[in-house]
């Protein structure tokens, strides 16, 4: 590993990617001062206030395979200690910009975006406000219609309190050319552009409170809501992934762009099964292509549609959303997964959500035959795809092992079609793998 550096490395960031994902990836462990991105490359460049920061997100990330919009990036410390205005060909460094970076350090206030503009606003035309809640405080990006007006207001607030003893502003210039705002609500805004809608369909624009923050409770395949939370909070502290709000409530998910040759709701089953309980699948027979997958809390479907968005299954890219059904009634052409003792998250839910990711080249399996060899788990899994390591392994007392093949595609081909089959008597269960090389 590369000598500890407040420079990140970022590798494989494809052309969807935008410089807003990246900040949302990173800014949660502490202040991003610059970003530059290496488009000819694929790869990007961000550099954290200082090298503990770099540090803590990078151990993070060691545990937790990175993904924006479907793909997973990889992260290391960059060669270079510092970010250098001749290394940024589109970066600004300290250089002025319409565009501010703002911390707010000792919040005891919310810092929502009728805020921000009331303390910024008196210094110039604002034009777009995208703020990034966090448990311990909050980032925001400031988009002024001049650079000037960003630059005097830089000057007249910076170290101010927004309330008296508390809400304090450390403001720097991003290296961003131009916001992207989706959304008009308490956590950005268009100024320029009202007609903006509040919030997806369907989703609350308010953020969530600790009472609703995990999610609504198990319908009928997952924990009490209580006993949920309590897994989530075991599995991920105060810091959920990247990515995650916590603030869903919706259950079901309606996948499409299926693969209607090589689907079954088994399948779909031990694929979803990965992120949290399913209660029932409907394959829908009007749209072969769709599915609907109700699982057993908000949470978990969040996570769900969050790693597997994008993800290629059986030659095709799947595509996810929460439905507008709360549930999938019972029919007969529905299939109960609720009561099913293959649901991985009733117990030791706390670990599962911890191996929570997108799918990975690598699968791991367990609850194996003691006699078990590599031949035979080469046996197992090697119609998915070309395998390029297998090794069989002790731990506990119990035999696992690790099958790395060319691609993720393939690793999940594998999973879904091998997981819950049994071999010699014993139901071989297969999860993905966030190691990089057995």
């Amino acid at each position: 590993m590369a000598e500890p550096s407040k420079v990140i490395h970022v590798r494989n960031v494809g052309q969807e990617i935008t410089e807003n994902d990246l900040l949302q990836l990173f800014q949660s462990f502490g202040v991003i001062t610059k970003l530059v991105m290496l488009r000819a490359k694929n790869q990007a460049l961000i550099q954290m206030q200082d090298v503990a920061t770099a540090v803590s997100a990078l151990q993070f990330y060691e545990n937790v395979q990175p993904n924006i919009r479907g793909r997973n990036v990889y992260v290391q410390f960059s060669s270079h200690q510092e970010l250098a205005p001749m290394d940024q060909n589109q970066g600004r460094g300290d250089e002025p910009n319409r565009i501010l970076l703002v911390t707010i350090h000792h919040v005891l206030y919310p810092m929502t975006v009728d805020v921000l503009h009331r303390v910024f606003s008196p210094h110039g035309s604002v034009e777009k406000i995208v703020t990034f809640q966090k448990s311990a405080g909050c980032q925001a990006l400031i988009q002024y219609q001049s650079r000037q007006s960003a630059v005097t207001a830089k000057n007249a607030l910076q170290g101010r309190n927004v309330y008296d003893g508390c809400c304090q502003l450390d403001i720097q210039f991003s290296n961003l050319d131009e916001l992207q705002v989706n959304y008009n609500n308490d956590r950005s805004r268009d100024f320029t552009n009202p007609n903006l809608p509040t919030e997806q369909k369907g989703r609350p624009s308010q953020q969530p409170d600790a009472g609703n923050m995990y999610g609504s409770g198990a319908r009928g395949g997952g924990l009490s809501h209580m006993a949920n939370a309590d897994a989530i909070a075991a599995a991920f502290g105060g810091n959920l992934p990247p990515g995650i709000t916590g603030g869903n409530d919706r259950c079901t998910i309606l996948v499409s762009n299926l693969n209607p040759d090589r689907i079954d709701e088994d399948k779909l089953f031990n694929l979803f099964s990965i992120y949290g309980n399913i209660v029932r699948i409907k394959l829908l027979r009007n749209k072969p292509d769709h599915a609907l997958v109700q699982m057993g809390d908000g949470f978990q479907s969040e996570l769900a549609v969050h790693f597997l968005k994008g993800a290629l299954l059986f030659g095709k890219p799947i595509e996810l959303n929460f439905s507008k059904h709360a549930t999938i009634l019972q029919g007969a052409d529905t299939r109960e997964y609720g009561n099913s003792n293959l649901n991985r998250f009733n117990r030791n839910a706390a670990k599962n959500y911890r191996y929570c990711c997108s799918p990975t080249w690598m699968i791991h399996l367990s609850t194996l035959p003691q006699d078990i060899t590599e031949e035979d788990i080469v046996s197992l899994v090697e119609d998915h795809g070309v395998i390029l390591n297998c090794k069989v392994f002790e731990m506990n007392g119990k035999k696992q092992a690790l099958v790395q093949f060319e691609n993720e595609e393939q690793a999940t081909e594998a999973l879904v079609c091998k997981h819950a089959t049994s071999l010699s008597g014993s139901v071989v269960r297969i999860s993905f793998s966030q190691l990089q090389n057995i």
